[in-house]
């Protein structure tokens, strides 16, 4: 609270690059939406990249960590006025300056009434500020979990509160050990996003636990630290920035593989979906799925996307971050 409200006041303040790390190229309709977000969000926002998956009209988002509430003001043009935004913080100053906004991109909209709301609570808990369970289409965070002592908390939490067919969709930083009590305890690396970092195996075994199915890895980055102090005390330790999928599918043990076709129905995407690093889908070409993949692409909102039919070979995708 103290590190994000009171000494970080703008992007430059970072002593780290954990949290400018640069993702694939943004689609248009993206970055004329950034565009016409408030310069005070922008420069008070210190998230890795974008965290902004497909097929969003009129849905239901929930933000994890949403600070100055950047990407919230992203997502509520493209859920459109029938879709809607939350937003959850720990850090007041950061959702105060949130919420000083809404009026003003609400207006820039041109939307009747608001479609976002911020509030201040823990993404441990986030049934302590009234979010019921199967709320949201999508949870999204951006460089966020990393800052909670508690991961199993927040995904057991993003569980409980997504619909069944649901998807989190986050990007956040991984060690490629688990780290040491010094780093651990180190203020600044903690601050930095570096400190609490997830050693990345431990995601797929804390996944499986609280109930989503295995995680598609979309893009990951390695993360230059850029100061050498820092880089002395994480030793060999390295780390990345990672964009993963999770999504909350109910009774999907009698799922087989599959062959599936892409309608190109998708805004933004009407040529090809790059879904994962394991699976683009191109409009009519048919595609060999595993069993996971036909199970998600069946139950959630990508369903009315795609054509999926059984049969086809076992396209089991390698697990594990770039």
């Amino acid at each position: 609270q103290d590190y994000y409200g009171k000494e970080l006041q703008k992007l430059e303040d970072l002593k780290t690059k954990a949290c400018i790390t640069s993702t694939r190229p943004l689609p248009r309709a993206v970055r004329d939406a950034l565009e016409r977000v408030h310069e005070e969000v922008v420069a008070r926002y210190y998230g890795c990249g974008l965290v902004i998956p497909e097929c969003l009209v009129s849905r239901r988002i929930l933000d994890l960590g949403s600070g100055s509430g950047r990407d919230c003001y992203l997502l509520s043009q493209l859920v459109g006025e029938q879709g809607h935004v939350t937003g959850i913080d720990m850090t007041e100053g950061q959702v105060e300056v949130a919420k000083k906004h809404i009026a003003y991109h609400m207006d820039k909209f041109g939307y009747q009434k608001p479609n976002v709301e911020f509030l201040q609570g823990y993404m441990e808990k986030l049934g302590d500020i009234g979010l019921a369970d199967e709320s949201y289409d999508i949870v999204i965070s951006n460089c966020v979990i990393n800052l909670a002592p508690d991961k199993r908390a927040v995904l057991r939490e993003a569980y409980r509160v997504l619909k069944p067919g649901g998807e989190m969709y986050f990007s956040d930083v991984y060690a490629s050990q688990r780290l040491s009590e010094a780093v651990r305890k180190h203020r600044v690396l903690w601050g930095e996003c570096l400190a609490g970092a997830l050693y990345w195996r431990d995601l797929y075994s804390i996944a499986e636990e609280v109930g989503f199915r295995p995680p598609c890895l979309v893009t990951a980055s390695p993360i230059i630290i850029g100061d050498k102090e820092l880089e002395g005390i994480v030793g060999d330790c390295r780390f990345v920035s990672a964009t993963f999928r999770l999504f909350k599918v109910l009774g999907s043990s009698q799922a087989v593989p599959g062959q599936v076709i892409y309608n190109g129905g998708i805004v933004g995407h009407e040529r090809e979906l790059v879904f994962d690093a394991n699976f683009t889908f191109k409009k009519g070409e048919v595609v060999d799925v595993d069993a996971e993949m036909a199970a998600i692409l069946q139950s959630s909102r990508f369903a009315e996307e795609f054509l999926v039919r059984p049969g086809g070979a076992n396209a089991a995708a390698p697990q594990g971050c770039c």
